[in-house]
């Protein structure tokens, strides 16, 4: 049966309006995933049915419906702070049509993990170009041990936290140093000098353990990134 959810969040972000506005308008790719949305190059409001509100640098309303009352419904609000901060108040509403719990419960905890990066991206790579790119892990990565697998082929032991320095091997990119950035049960984010590197607990909602990166390096190769990952989880999990 189907119910509505909304979520709601507020966190300051170490930006300015402006370079949170164009994180989450046109760089999306930079600290979530790529939107669909084509922004025009002058910045002006995009020719698309689905921009509920466009009024940069502070609201941003995208808003889509579906068959049978369902609806998906994002906002953001954007008010600029003290020491070039800004608190971003944020709307997520919509549809689950199963498993009502577990959908809640899930999007909940990747709403917290995307603000989270939202904040990295804009303060550490605010207007640089992302490579985004993906791999899921293998049917071994949807057991409920399969995070602390992970964290141990990360070199994260029970005593990281977040701050602390892993390093690790990626066969085909060679030894990766990185600033744990977040750590939970099901997330892990790590930072280098040109990556975010997102790591997802997905196992705990049905799904595998799987990865989203943003790479900033110029001229990376998206294709053989996500062939290595994948390469790399398939080997975690072997």
């Amino acid at each position: 049966m189907s119910k509505k959810f909304e979520i709601r969040r507020e966190v300051v972000v170490p930006g300015t309006p402006e370079q949170i506005w164009a994180a989450i308008s046109a760089e999306t790719a930079g600290w979530m995933f790529p939107s669909p949305l084509e922004i025009p190059a002058d910045g002006s409001r995009p020719d698309s049915p689905v921009i509920a509100t466009w009024e940069p640098p502070t609201e941003l309303g995208i808003h889509m419906d579906g068959p049978d009352g369902w609806f998906n419904h994002l906002e953001y609000l954007v008010e600029a702070r003290d020491n070039s901060t800004a608190v971003v108040r944020y709307v997520h509403a919509g549809v689950f049509a199963d498993d009502w719990d577990n959908q809640y419960d899930g999007a909940s905890k990747h709403t917290d993990f995307y603000l989270h990066s939202l904040g990295q991206y804009v303060r550490y790579f605010a207007g640089q170009s992302a490579t985004y790119v993906s791999a899921e892990g293998p049917e071994a990565s949807g057991t409920p041990a399969a995070m602390a697998t992970l964290r141990s082929a990360l070199g994260i032991g029970s005593d990281t936290a977040v701050d602390d320095t892993v390093t690790f091997d990626v066969p085909g990119f060679g030894t990766i140093t990185a600033v744990v950035d977040y750590l939970n049960d099901w997330f892990v984010g790590l930072r280098t000098d040109d990556a975010l590197l997102r790591f997802y607990g997905r196992n705990a909602f049905g799904g595998n353990v799987d990865v989203a990166h943003h790479l900033f390096a110029a001229g990376a190769d998206g294709e053989a990134a996500s062939a290595g990952w994948k390469g790399w989880l398939d080997g975690v999990y072997a």
